[in-house]
């Protein structure tokens, strides 16, 4: 008899344990008020932190929103798979934060969910911070986010939107029209106090990594295969920087790097200014089809950015460092620089453009050669052009 309850009690606590492990509240997080449900995984935190387990897959059938004093942590070995086109996406508004702890050996993956993946299949990672910007003159200004419709910028330089180590965002970029898409991770505005480091943007349908002002540092971000841009920034972005590898491949993409201050206002501040150390930039060939790679620049200056790049490889591009407008020339040498540049495969090592005639984009030739000191021994991201050492493990594609 006694062996019968026990074999009972043992029945019961098992069921309990199953029950318990499958149910839709996947996460440890006691403190808020969000209910995770791995297979429906979308909603607005608005409290608390929420806590994922590693040994879930999420799927991202919406927009998962991190609001104003909540915070989203993601364990190492997490996979997230977006599934749900423009409508899949993580944001983090003003105020919330994201912290991602993946590891060289166990990084966090969002990724598609679909069973044929390809570019745009979901939207991607964006992150709105309180951090100046220029689109108003002077960095007091806010604005809503291209995408997301969320409010970024401030006067809070040092915001802080949260911790992401060791990240691969896999298929971003799926776009409301032409004009209007997703990034790998979008940065709006965010500030120094957010940390990002070991990041991977890969085979995404717009540009791999995207900086619309703010002060943000990072360091060791990879882009490979992006179909537009592998870096860009605007907006009057300052941000310090070390290794950058961005690579062209699958038959499409424009630039290693698109660089401007302001679409509407090429000398509104505080100006576009980040220094950057360490870069490698690899492209489709020099002869590469214009049909295939229209662009086919490895920085496109521009707009009035500034900026100062040291030690940089640029191979396998028709047009090295291609500088446009006279609020950018105007900086050309001094406050916009490549510093012990080596190039491998370019057609034209610089070329300039003025804004002398319309259209601005045909403007009259200018001397921009004094926009690089050039090297033959520049390493680059690591590895003299190969893949760095510390990208190895947790990147993929290279």
């Amino acid at each position: 008899m006694k062996n019968s309850i026990l074999k009972i009690f043992t029945f019961f606590v098992i069921t309990a344990s199953i029950l318990t492990s499958c149910s839709s509240d996947d996460s440890n997080s006691p403190s808020s008020s969000f209910e995770v449900d791995p297979l429906d995984f979308k909603g607005q935190i608005n409290d608390g932190e929420v806590i994922l387990n590693a040994g879930t897959v999420y799927k991202l059938t919406g927009r998962l929103q991190v609001n104003d004093g909540a915070t989203l942590t993601i364990p190492a070995g997490t996979v997230i798979e977006g599934v749900g086109g423009t409508s899949s996406f993580i944001a983090v508004a003003q105020g919330g934060k994201i912290n991602i702890n993946g590891t060289a050996s166990n990084p966090v993956i969002m990724t598609s969910g679909l069973t044929v993946k390809g570019p745009g299949d979901w939207g991607g990672l964006v992150i709105c911070g309180k951090a100046p910007i220029n689109r108003v003159s002077g960095g007091t200004s806010t604005a809503q986010s291209e995408v997301a419709e969320l409010t970024y910028g401030g006067t809070v330089p040092t915001d802080n939107s949260g911790t992401i180590r060791y990240l691969r965002l896999e298929y971003c970029g799926a776009a409301f029209n032409s004009e209007k898409e997703f990034n790998g991770l979008s940065l709006f505005g965010v500030g120094s106090g957010t940390v990002i480091e070991f990041v991977q943007a890969f085979h995404g349908a717009d540009d791999g990594f995207e900086f619309f002002g703010g002060t943000v540092n990072t360091s060791n971000l990879v882009a490979f295969g992006n179909e537009d841009d592998q870096f860009d920034w605007t907006e009057g972005w300052n941000g310090s920087n070390t290794n950058w590898y961005g690579k062209i491949s699958f038959g499409k993409g424009n630039r290693g790097i698109e660089a401007d201050n302001f679409e509407l206002g090429f000398a509104n501040t505080p100006l576009s200014n980040p220094t950057i150390t360490n870069i490698t930039l690899i492209g489709p060939g020099s002869t590469a089809a214009s049909t295939t790679y229209p662009e086919n620049d490895a920085l496109k200056l521009r707009r009035g950015t500034r900026g100062i790049l040291n030690n940089v490889i640029v191979s396998g591009w028709a047009d090295g460092f291609d500088v446009e407008h006279d609020e950018t020339i105007a900086g050309v040498g001094t406050s916009l620089k490549g510093n012990n540049v080596t190039f491998t495969d370019v057609t034209r090592k610089t070329t300039g453009r003025t804004t002398a005639v319309a259209p601005a984009t045909s403007g009259v030739s200018a001397d921009v050669t004094a926009v690089i000191s050039e090297t033959t021994t520049a390493t680059g991201a690591g590895n003299s052009g190969g893949v760095p050492s510390w990208a190895t493990g947790w990147t993929i594609g290279l």
